[in-house]
């Protein structure tokens, strides 16, 4: 069904011309993968060593160095730098989580249709197979004509040589007309 002009769709986002200036023009291919490092990055033991290393001396500095003390004990600023990491890092793995997601649902689809195709496959030659199988079933094979070649010579070895003979006349006599 067409959808009237006048109307807008509620399931997709709006294009607006003036944020079209102010947003920067990314390459979403190029961010997801340096998201996808960052998010592999943060999940390392380097990472964290770093990091708790940082805090030490953070702390370190701030409670010793009298003349240093940027952040007094509560320590609100190493607090704020820990929630901005955080509002970072969680949307970075998600948006890794998500490309992985369509990764692996891409591989699922090619796996079916391999999956698919393997099966018509296998169907198709069971098939071959058994239509060949049929076809042999009708065909005298060697095996069968040497089995019934030798019954057959079985059969003419035990007939006496005499018996052969008398045959051999009578059917003589018949092919010659009386007169």
């Amino acid at each position: 069904m067409p959808e009237p002009t006048g109307r807008r769709r509620l399931d997709q986002p709006r294009h607006s011309h003036r944020l079209g200036r102010l947003t920067p023009n990314l390459d979403s291919e190029a961010f997801g993968n340096t998201a996808e490092r960052l998010a592999r990055f943060l999940g390392t033991g380097r990472y964290l060593f770093w990091q708790t290393l940082l805090v030490i001396v953070w702390v370190a500095l701030n409670l010793t160095a009298v003349t240093l003390r940027w952040d007094p004990y509560p320590f609100i600023l190493l607090n704020l730098a820990f929630s901005t990491q955080a509002a970072y890092a969680a949307p970075l793995i998600l948006l890794a989580q998500n490309r992985q997601d369509d990764r692996d649902r891409v591989s699922l689809e090619e796996d079916r249709a391999r999956a698919a195709q393997t099966k018509a496959d296998t169907e198709f030659l069971a098939r071959e197979l058994a239509a060949l199988r049929l076809a042999v079933g009708e065909v005298a094979t060697r095996d069968y004509l040497r089995s019934e070649l030798d019954k057959l010579r079985e059969d003419l070895d035990g007939q006496p040589r005499s018996m052969g003979r008398q045959q051999q006349a009578a059917s003589d006599r018949r092919s010659v007309p009386e007169q």
